[in-house]
């Protein structure tokens, strides 16, 4: 299970955007958080995968308390979390190609054996033709970009999913070509995800359940 029981965090301790948060999510399951832009979601999506310490509170996965966040938690929590961000570009290192972007956390874990062939099959996986695998960010489109991002969170396969608004800046058939890759990974692997966005019809579709911005974190 993974656990945010009393989350409060930002990057202002004085004026911090998320107040006594939480959250509990099930093995296998898919949970939308849903809310106005602003609120703090992203800050509780990045405090989920890790990346971010909570001023106050604990994170719980997999029955181990969470006491490092970024490269300071242990491998086996870090890379049990894969995450998409919104915003693709800010995302990418502009100096790799989308290649090196997809391969790029098997060859920080030292997994790279294979790395070859596992690219090779999420980037066909995920719609991204050979042809664009050798291209930098720059040369390709957001949707493109974002297919190689989804890529990357899968390509350690992670047990959880943090989806931070990932669809927002797609069109409506690369959504629903990544949201079904998504999907098909749940489907074989049970993996959990947590779905961050403020469109209440996706979220209903995606997910198994939402729940309100309102209702997990304090005023």
């Amino acid at each position: 299970m993974l656990e945010l029981q009393g989350i409060t965090a930002g990057y202002d301790h004085r004026s911090p955007v998320v107040r006594d948060a939480h959250l509990a999510l099930r093995p296998g399951e898919a949970l939308g958080l849903l809310g106005p832009s602003g609120c703090g979601k992203s800050t509780l999506a990045r405090v989920a995968a890790l990346l971010h310490r909570p001023d106050r509170g604990t994170v719980v996965l997999d029955g181990t308390p969470v006491t490092g966040f970024r490269h300071r938690a242990p491998r086996a929590l870090r890379t049990a979390v894969g995450v998409v961000f919104q915003q693709p570009r800010l995302s990418a290192d502009p100096r790799l190609t989308l290649r090196d972007l997809v391969a790029e956390p098997l060859r920080a874990t030292g997994r790279r054996r294979g790395a070859d062939e596992a690219v090779a099959a999420l980037a066909e996986r995920v719609g991204l033709g050979p042809d664009l695998l050798g291209r930098r960010p720059h040369e390709v489109s957001d949707g493109q970009l974002q297919r190689a991002c989804l890529a990357r969170a899968l390509v350690l396969r992670p047990r959880w999913l943090v989806c931070d608004e990932m669809t927002a800046m797609l069109d409506a058939s690369t959504t629903a070509a990544l949201v079904g890759v998504v999907e098909e990974y749940r489907g074989e692997t049970g993996a959990g995800l947590l779905a961050v966005g403020h469109d209440p019809v996706l979220l209903g579709r995606w997910c198994d359940r939402t729940a309100d911005w309102g209702d997990i974190a304090g005023g």
